[in-house]
């Protein structure tokens, strides 16, 4: 309950209807500390690549001597992403310069480039496809953003990772006959999302309009999402709740609302949250069953983001907004870190729901 009061001080930030509340400062350094915790912590580890000799058999840190901490390859993605994002938006805490040297030692031309020969190797197009790019492209979003010359110069460094995700992500959208619905890593409806936003803050029209022309084929006829099938037992992201989260950014108010009346019909008027409920989490110390502490925080955001979609007036915004307040209050309570299944990765997705980074400017508060 600490850290859920910690951040909630000002009460729960969907229940307002205008985006997020300010993160507590105490909150703030809780979060960067779990990743400044796990950043550069190579072991325990777990590598999932195609081997094609001995060669392939090295430590994490020779393999990928950028993103070889956090357990996995995603998570010290993100790990990053959030150590740059908290960096940026408190730029005088007390955890902002170690949080810089963390940033300044991985982020390295050398390193950088041996991340874009390790994507690169035979046999690994399918590397963290979707899940770890999107996340990569979050991070050189975040990095664009921030508009001093230190962190230019780290988004300058990383420029040969990002255009290798967004290379393969163009080459492998246009195959893609089905979207893929899981409520796992392979996600496509969340992965969209990122990268959908990456390209807005790139400036790559290209990019956006094929992500555009892919949500329109393959998401705009979907109907009766089976919400009272979620979540299944070990999903961190909604199948459903992403979707709508993806559609709204590629429609207009009054389009998306009634795109979302035939897609998700069974969203009350009463203003109640038990249409929904947070999930709950039997052992944290199981890092699969620890993966519905990231559901109730990602279904968090991604109503804040239905919500950011739909018209002021509509008649659904109070349920959407009690469902919101209860899975944030629910997934912020979470994240203590005491097991480090949960506690290197779930800093990542508080940090984006607390600070509104999937929201349109108009309706989350950016950085200071």
């Amino acid at each position: 309950m600490v850290v859920a009061s910690l951040l909630l001080a000002a009460g729960p930030g969907p229940a307002r209807g205008a985006g997020p509340d300010p993160l507590e400062p105490a909150a703030a350094e809780r979060f960067a500390r779990l990743a400044l915790d796990c950043v550069h912590r190579e072991y325990p580890n777990k590598i999932a690549h195609v081997m094609q000799s001995d060669r392939d058999a090295g430590p994490p840190r020779e393999l990928t001597p950028v993103f070889f901490g956090c357990f996995d390859w995603h998570s010290a993605v993100h790990g990053h992403w959030l150590l740059v994002r908290l960096a940026r938006t408190y730029p005088d805490s007390a955890f902002a310069p170690a949080a810089r040297e963390a940033l300044e030692r991985s982020l390295t031309p050398e390193k950088i480039g041996v991340e874009a020969a390790y994507l690169n190797g035979e046999g690994r197009a399918t590397f963290e496809r979707p899940y770890g790019l999107a996340w990569l492209l979050q991070l050189a979003a975040e990095l664009r953003e921030w508009e001093e010359t230190q962190p230019q110069r780290w988004s300058g460094n990383l420029r040969p990772l990002e255009e290798r995700a967004v290379e393969g992500l163009r080459e492998w959208l246009p195959k893609l006959s089905h979207p893929i619905r899981g409520g796992e890593h392979s996600q496509t409806a969340f992965a969209f999302g990122l990268a959908l936003d990456w390209a807005g803050t790139a400036g790559d029209d290209a990019m956006r309009e094929l992500l555009e022309e892919r949500v329109q084929t393959l998401y705009l006829e979907d109907r009766d999402c089976p919400l009272e099938y979620e979540p299944s037992g070990q999903d961190f992201l909604s199948p459903c709740l992403a979707e709508a989260d993806l559609v709204r950014r590629v429609l207009e108010p009054a389009a998306f609302a009634a795109w979302l009346g035939a897609f998700l019909p069974g969203v009350p008027l009463d203003g109640s949250s038990s249409w929904l409920e947070p999930a709950t989490v039997t052992d944290r110390a199981d890092g699969k069953l620890a993966h519905l502490d990231g559901l109730n925080l990602s279904r968090a955001w991604m109503l804040e983001g239905i919500l950011s979609g739909l018209p002021g007036n509509d008649p659904r915004r109070r349920s959407l907004e009690a469902a919101a307040a209860a899975h944030q209050t629910a997934g912020l309570e979470a994240v203590t870190g005491d097991h480090y299944e949960g506690g290197h990765w779930l800093g990542s997705f508080a940090t984006y729901l607390v600070t509104g980074r999937g929201l349109p400017p108009t309706a989350a508060p950016g950085p200071e």
